[in-house]
């Protein structure tokens, strides 16, 4: 905020002081504040005692002159660079003006306490949102500052970003990884809660996926680096929250494009205030028209006028939000999603990997006559040994069990939707759906069609030559992520799937979900949510595993990617990246955002509310410019507590 254009309170250079000690730090944002309200609330006391020499009005003007000071020099300063830079009805301009004219009609406590309570308010709310910013860094940024990397039979100490792709490095028992790599060691325990949010252990085994900032909790291991510092799961999601800010919610752009038209306006009508009064003494001779009455009266209506709680607690409020939903496990891109994903009211799924673990184990092989189940199974794993998708990965994962050696395939194809091509010891390979087979024109027993669980269907050259049976699970919090959203009205759930209509129908009868589509291929799903985004009243959530989704994901109103670390495709595509890799996680980022959008809204009605009954008793006369002090840094101090309470109701 602090380096933008808009007519923000605490929108200058001193938004983010540099670091120094904390006893230096107090003294210089403090100290001047501390020796205003000094000087103030003794000149008050002087002159409510009688004190003989505070009765000179010189002794008095240079009293406060001296109170006026510590706290009114920064706000000119800034004041006259805004004016330089063109932008002349900025707060400062506004304060100043209010302050200055306080000074003219010899109102000089006023002015001291307007300039003191608005300095005082103006730091309050620089601590607020900077607090907020770090506490949004915090939660992500756990990247170790060394790397041992094992040269030979060496341990050098050196910096994660001078580590390559391919170079060996040793992480100690406690020690967080510094880098993404693949685990060399047979089995570990790692901590994931800085990347997920849950503290409960993981286990990864040799060839597994190791990722920056897990903590190793049971022994020393090694990992083979797979990708440099700056492209590590870990620093793409820092990066991604840390620009958060920079994606406004619809209420932020409004508040900032208002601000810029409704700051003129009162200043305008400020002058009004003496102008019309004046025009109007001259026309009638009976009406008294005090200068100094007037005066103040515009003086009180410029204070109200400026809209620091409205420009400061706005974002205030979406920071605490993104920052509270991360401690969660759940990355926000920015205000705007946390806005938008308040107003979902469909959502709908993907199955494999979001609604079930997509951890598929073969359980059965079957043949025709003629082909062994070692043979299907080496030339369907040797098919699928360099696709990472998790029927693929269960597959040869079952072959290694089996100790069955692989052979090189060659010529391979994927195709979308269906399965693969392949060329095998000189010979053609299918491996997919039955779909596949179909369009390849080979003759298969149609009791296949009929199975309701996931078939790899293999043909060796145009002949059928067997299947492979798997079966995928729920997770755990699949039937509590459906009943959550259910509790929040959301009705219109639905699973898209690229599995037999069968299977789907069987998982979404478990969940209680009423609509559910099978044997969609990726440009079928983008059909079905064009075709729910043609009724307008459809606030669309899509959820999915980010990698096979992505024109889907894009294509709703709000993408959640689920088990987005370490997928390019989740964080680059998705509004919402939930790294738990739980369904449940949905409502509660609903939640998150609901909350946000009712705490911003409780900020905007008392702002207005408050300052509209000020101003129209400022410019009736009966309000003074204490009231207009309340109104302006009292409503915006409360509107910043309520801001950060955001944080506690997200849960």
């Amino acid at each position: 905020m602090g380096n933008n254009n808009c007519t923000c309170c605490c929108a200058h250079g001193n938004a983010q002081p540099d670091k120094q000690p904390e006893h230096i730090g107090f003294l210089k944002d403090y100290g001047r504040i501390l020796l205003s309200a000094s000087l103030l609330f003794s000149g008050i006391i002087l002159k409510a005692t009688g004190m003989g020499f505070f009765a000179d009005d010189t002794v008095m003007f240079a009293w406060y002159l001296a109170a006026y000071l510590p706290v009114g020099l920064p706000v000119l300063k800034e004041a006259w660079e805004s004016i330089l830079q063109k932008d002349i009805f900025s707060e400062f301009t506004l304060m100043s003006i209010a302050t200055l004219g306080a000074f003219y009609i010899k109102e000089y406590p006023e002015g001291v306490a307007v300039m003191l309570f608005y300095s005082l308010g103006e730091l309050f709310q620089e601590r607020a949102v900077s607090k907020a910013k770090r506490n949004i860094s915090a939660l992500i940024d756990v990247r170790p500052e060394t790397a041992t990397v094992i040269k030979g039979n060496e341990a050098v100490v050196t910096s994660p970003r001078h580590v390559q792709t391919g170079d060996i490095i040793e992480v100690k028992t406690g020690e967080r990884v510094p880098l993404d790599g693949k685990m060399l060691d047979e089995a570990a325990a790692f901590n994931t809660s800085a990347l997920t949010g849950e503290s409960i252990p993981r286990t990864i085994r040799k060839g597994g996926e190791v990722l920056a900032g897990m903590i190793s909790t049971d022994k020393v291991i090694r990992v083979e680096v797979t990708r440099p510092f700056e492209k590590s799961a870990l620093s793409r999601i820092l990066e991604l929250v840390q620009n958060a800010s920079e994606r406004k919610a619809p209420a932020e752009l409004f508040i900032r494009k208002f601000a810029r038209v409704y700051t003129p306006i009162v200043t305008g009508l400020a002058a009004l205030i003496v102008l019309l009064p004046f025009l109007y003494s001259l026309a009638n001779a009976q009406f008294s028209f005090i200068f100094n009455d007037w005066i103040y009266r515009a003086l009180v209506f410029l204070v109200i006028s400026c809209p620091c709680a409205l420009v400061v607690s706005i974002p205030l409020g979406y920071f605490g939000g993104i920052g509270a939903a991360s401690r969660l496990g759940i990355l926000f891109k920015g205000g705007n999603y946390l806005d938008a994903i308040a107003r979902i009211n469909t959502v709908v799924f993907d199955k494999t990997g979001t609604l079930t673990k997509g951890t598929f184990e073969v359980q059965s092989c079957h043949t025709p006559q003629g082909i062994s189940e070692e043979k299907l199974l080496q030339v369907i794993a040797s098919a699928e040994q360099n696709s990472t998708h998790p029927i693929a990965k269960a597959i040869t994962g079952y072959a290694k069990q089996r100790h069955i050696l692989l052979s090189p395939a060659t010529e391979v194809t994927e195709i979308a939707g269906r399965g693969l091509e392949a060329r095998i010891d000189g010979q053609r390979v299918l491996a997919g759906n039955t779909r596949l087979l179909s369009e390849y024109k080979v003759e298969y027993p149609q009791e296949l069609s009929e199975i309701a669980d996931t078939v790899v269907v293999c043909a060796i050259g145009s002949a059928y030559a067997g299947y492979l049976l798997l079966s995928d699970t729920l997770k755990d919090d699949a039937c509590t992520a459906i009943e959550e959203l259910k509790a929040l009205n959301i009705n219109n759930i639905q699973i898209l799937s690229g599995d037999k209509q069968a299977i789907v129908t069987n998982f979404a009868e478990k969940l209680g979900v009423a609509r559910a589509y099978g044997d969609l291929l990726p440009d079928g799903k983008v059909e079905h949510i064009e075709e729910l985004k043609r009724n307008t009243a459809n606030r669309i959530a899509f959820v999915g595993d980010g990698i096979n989704d992505a024109p889907v994901l894009a294509l709703s109103h709000v993408g959640i990617a689920m088990g987005g670390l370490g997928s390019d495709a989740a964080i680059e595509t998705a509004d919402v990246v939930i790294q738990t890799d739980q369904p449940s996680k949905v409502a509660t980022a609903i939640c998150a955002g609901k909350q946000t959008r009712r705490i911003v809204w409780q900020n905007i009605s008392l702002a207005f509310g408050v300052k509209l009954l000020v101003l129209a008793l400022g410019a009736g006369g009966l309000a003074t410019l204490w009231e207009a002090v309340f109104a302006d840094v009292g409503v915006a101090l409360i509107a910043i507590v309520n801001a950060i309470r955001v944080q506690k109701l997200i849960k």
